[in-house]
């Protein structure tokens, strides 16, 4: 995650395989579980979003899939906060880049939601 490209639907992307990748490492607890469901299903809704915003109908579509990236980005940042690494040094520091790059996309749509609106 340490260099994200600048296309914002080529950054969602890598997001959403990062967080793939991430999770194949995690220990298989019953909340791991659960919480990596929701995960899966929050990043590649990031990346989906983007895509939707980016051939939006109108600008309130696109407001409302930026919007909705946001949301989805930010849903990221807690499930990544609620999963257990079992004290693994390596995935506590790629669970903390996926954090940083989560609030970074919940940023930057913020930001573009901001200016549409």
């Amino acid at each position: 995650m340490s260099e994200s490209p600048r296309d914002l639907e080529e950054r969602t992307a890598v997001f959403a395989e990062a967080v793939r990748d991430f999770v194949r490492g995690l220990p298989r607890t019953i909340s791991n579980i659960e919480d990596v469901k929701q995960l899966v299903r929050a990043s590649g809704s990031v990346a989906a979003n983007c895509i939707e915003a980016n051939e939006a109908l109108g600008d309130k579509d696109r407001v409302m899939r930026f919007r909705i990236c946001r949301k989805e980005a930010k849903e990221c940042q807690l499930w990544l906060r609620l999963l257990h690494t079992g004290e693994n040094t390596e995935l506590e520091n790629r669970k903390a880049a996926l954090r940083q790059e989560a609030l970074e996309l919940k940023l930057i749509c913020s930001a573009i939601v901001k200016k549409l609106e």
